[in-house]
């Protein structure tokens, strides 16, 4: 997983302030514990990671194609969920997040040398996956049309709004 450095920062940024509360010491303080040093053993430790796990080829998840039935899929279904669970956006998410996940997995295990022998003897097969669900929505790429799926989510009574 590929993480930026505003979420690195955030991290360290709460941490130091569980730090805090837990030593009941106030937050600048606890900054004293966040060193140069501790700065430079975090970042060998990420580098080190990196080095070792490239030649394996962990750490960067396996993208299906933009277009994939799968993904349409899903992304059709967001309406459908937030009815279902009355407007709940984090049960929402959290399954979109973790069937892309599922679908992601399995499309990348064909192409990833390191899930040999994981798949058990049947395997994958990815492109009659991706007939299935094409056959049972004929209609998929509509999907990938904005302004198809904000119609839909909006049929089901809600609304996607920046506060």
């Amino acid at each position: 997983m590929t993480v930026g450095p505003s979420t690195v920062e955030n991290t360290i940024e709460k941490d130091i302030n569980t730090v805090a509360g837990q030593l009941g010491i106030q937050v600048r303080s606890a900054w004293r514990y966040f060193d140069a040093a501790l700065a430079d053993s975090l970042a060998r430790s990420a580098h080190a990671f990196e080095e070792s796990s490239s030649d394996k080829g962990v750490g960067q998840a396996p993208m299906p194609p933009i277009d994939n039935p799968e993904l349409a899929l899903l992304l059709a279904g967001v309406p459908d969920s937030l009815a279902q669970t009355g407007g709940d956006l984090y049960a929402v998410i959290v399954n979109v997040a973790v069937n892309a996940w599922m679908a992601g997995h399995i499309h990348g295990e064909d192409g990833c040398a390191g899930c040999d022998g994981s798949r058990g003897p049947a395997g994958h097969d990815w492109q009659a996956r991706m007939r299935t669900i094409t056959e049972m929505q004929p209609d998929i790429s509509k999907w990938f049309d904005r302004d198809v799926w904000t119609r839909a989510v909006n049929d089901a009574g809600y609304a996607v709004t920046r506060r």
